[in-house]
């Protein structure tokens, strides 16, 4: 099913990708607030890449290189929109913009409880590392 367009998110979409989250992604993030997307996107306005059907956001992918290593974020799709390629497209869409970057290889931060999202990636040719774990440590305010 085609009826859906790919393109980058602007700074007037924040406010509707921040709420689409909230119904569509799995989990939250310290990061997903207004001033977080604000600076991902004047930082690199390419790398927030939106699905829309009818007007509305029907799925998300943050896709972000940054000049040696790709790497992809918050793959959401509405649960009304899902099983219907649009996943696959804006995974296609993200790898087609970091072979125009020169990047060489993708990776994905997915959660081992979100069967769903595992099945997806593996259907487009992802598949996990056991040898690595993630690391994180919240910084400045946040770590408070």
């Amino acid at each position: 099913m085609d009826d859906f367009r790919i393109r980058a998110a602007t700074p007037a979409d924040l406010d509707a990708v921040l709420a689409f989250w909230k119904d569509a992604a799995e989990g939250t993030s310290i990061t997903d607030d207004r001033d977080g997307i604000e600076r991902l996107v004047a930082r690199d306005p390419e790398s927030l890449i939106l699905a829309e059907r009818d007007g509305a956001i029907a799925g998300t992918v943050i896709a972000g290189f940054d000049g040696w290593r790709c790497h992809l974020y918050r793959l959401a799709v509405h649960p009304d929109q899902r099983r219907l390629g649009i996943g696959g497209a804006l995974l296609t869409a993200a790898e087609e913009r970091f072979v125009q970057l020169g990047g060489r290889r993708g990776d994905a931060m997915v959660l081992d409880r979100n069967e769903l999202a595992r099945h997806t990636w593996r259907a487009s040719g992802y598949t996990p590392q056991p040898q690595w774990t993630r690391w994180v440590k919240p910084l400045g305010e946040t770590a408070a």
